[in-house]
């Protein structure tokens, strides 16, 4: 009977440890920029630059919700929340958090499949993956995730998102498909539907996108760009007849006791269960174990996606501020934004890196940018809903084509193709293909055992074993005895490998000596 106390007792004793483990990780970054001191100059610089960056984060918000198949508010809870949250508890000290275009092709068929209720159940379980995972300390492992991995999914993404936003340019409203083959082809069915207004308004955004930046960077191009075409968009419609693009206004409502409010409603991220969330055409779900074993698969990929992504881009945000992340830190702050979202109305976030840099261009000094970022977005959703609502559809469309792009790494992908070797160039095309043509829950499942393999590979070629040894080098050793030196990351994979060798490079010795004193041991 004492064993089983005793070892019920030591089971108590480490998870308690674990428990004061996490307590040691939450807060990382915010604790570790207060103990420098926080001055009244910090303040402003971070005021400032949570402006700017709200300025960058409140159209492509909106843009990002309505390409995920959801209304454009829900967006902008995701910016709040996920803004205030994952600053305040994770792991890096300038990083902003909320939607990004890496999940558009994750969300997009869950929508589809099981509402927006689904979504936001997904996004939840997500954050519990990712909270798991930064308590098993599992963050830098994400470093490990090679390249071909990481830019075949970058790749690929940037393209179906582009090729998504070419209903938004077009103004049409092909029936809903599966892939996006078949998405291509219900567009080329209603080639003849074409509204011209809607292609105008999108050429005429993109333009201004392109432009804006060679011209000044003291104004975001966003902001240029959607604000002179919704006011340009307004003048024509009143000026021109027929002139009637698609807006955020004639494409979205939302009833708020008994009345229908047009666009965005004029209200903060309120508190909701998330299976209960319905919106015109698609209503809630019960939470039941069956569903949760159903959306499993694309909470993990929505995890794994938004881990990579956002310690990717923490590691980016140290190199150009000279500081240093946690990263298991930051995927439990993380993983409680994600579970915090969806009780508030947001979809799945996760570091955002070309905010974050924005963040860091713009002078922040310390996590509560990222909130005055927050707080500027909601300022807005409550006070300026009427005005957005004039925001072109087809504007935002546009919008999301130069996130696309400049997501899509081209010429990395093709820097890989030419110099990589096989091995990698298969990696990359495989997980790119699976992307474009399948789903990102296959694309990411896949992806995961690649890079394990491909590590594994890499880890065992790298281990050597030769004859002899220096440090015995003087000494006569016996007939039949063989010394051999290991040397290198010696794991399951390796071990067999060295073993294999010496088996086939002497079969007649008695005895063989390994010298272990170069090796690299992992615990697996």
């Amino acid at each position: 009977m004492k064993r089983y106390v005793d070892e019920l007792t030591e089971i108590f004793r480490s998870q308690f440890a674990l428990a004061m483990g996490i307590k040691d990780q939450l807060a990382y970054g915010l604790r570790a920029r207060l103990r420098e001191g926080y001055t009244r100059a910090d303040f402003r610089a971070d005021l400032m630059a949570g402006l700017v960056v709200g300025v960058v984060a409140l159209p492509l918000s909106m843009a990002l919700a309505i390409a995920s198949g959801v209304p454009p508010q829900h967006g902008l809870y995701t910016a709040i929340i996920a803004g205030v949250a994952a600053a305040l508890l994770g792991g890096t000290r300038v990083q902003v958090t909320g939607p990004t275009a890496a999940f558009v092709v994750i969300l997009v068929p869950i929508v589809k499949d099981y509402g927006i209720a689904g979504l936001l159940v997904a996004g939840m379980m997500a954050g519990l993956i990712m909270i798991a995972m930064g308590v098993a300390r599992l963050g830098k492992l994400m470093q490990f995730i090679p390249h071909p991995v990481t830019t075949g999914f970058t790749a690929g993404i940037a393209l179906v998102i582009a090729l998504l936003q070419l209903k938004g340019v077009l103004g049409v409203s092909p029936p809903p498909t599966e892939g996006i083959v078949e998405y291509l082809g219900s567009l080329w069915e209603v080639r003849n539907a074409v509204h011209w207004p809607d292609v105008a308004v999108a050429v005429f955004t993109l333009a201004l996108l392109i432009v804006t930046p060679r011209v000044t960077s003291k104004v975001p191009a966003p902001l240029v760009g959607l604000g002179v075409a919704a006011i340009l968009t307004y003048v024509l419609g009143e000026l021109v007849g027929g002139f009637d693009p698609a807006t955020i206004r004639t494409m979205f409502a939302t009833e708020i006791d008994g009345e229908i409010v047009r666009g965005i409603p004029p209200l903060p991220p309120l508190p909701v269960l998330p299976w209960e969330v319905s919106v015109h055409g698609s209503s809630a779900i019960p939470l039941s174990f069956e569903m949760i074993r159903e959306l499993l698969p694309s909470a993990f990929a929505i995890a794994m996606l938004g881990a990579i992504e956002s310690l990717m881009a923490a590691v980016i945000a140290d190199g150009m501020v000279g500081s240093k992340h946690d990263p298991n830190a930051e995927l439990i702050g993380l993983g409680i934004a994600n579970v915090l979202c969806p009780f508030f109305g947001g979809i799945a976030a996760t570091g955002a890196l070309a905010r974050t840099a924005t963040n860091i261009r713009a002078g922040a000094r310390s996590p509560f940018a990222s909130v005055f970022h927050a707080i500027f977005i909601l300022a807005c959703t409550i006070a300026l809903a009427p005005l957005v609502g004039y925001l072109p559809m087809a504007a935002m469309a546009a919008l999301l084509l130069i996130v696309a792009k400049n997501m899509s790494e081209a010429r990395h992908f093709v820097r890989l193709l030419r110099t990589a070797s096989r091995s990698d160039v298969m990696v990359l095309l495989t997980c790119f293909g699976l992307t474009v043509l399948f789903d990102m829950v296959i694309a990411v499942s896949v992806g995961v055992m690649l890079a394990a393999l491909l590590f594994m590979r890499r880890m065992a070629y790298m281990t050597k074993v030769s004859e002899g040894s220096a440090d015995i080098s003087h000494l006569e050793v016996p007939k039949g005895v063989q010394v051999y030196e290991i040397a290198g990351p010696l794991f399951f994979g390796a071990a067999q490998t060295a073993m294999e060798t010496l088996a086939v490079i002497h079969r007649e010795s008695r005895v063989v000596v390994l010298q272990m004193r170069r090796p690299s041991l992992y615990k697996i």
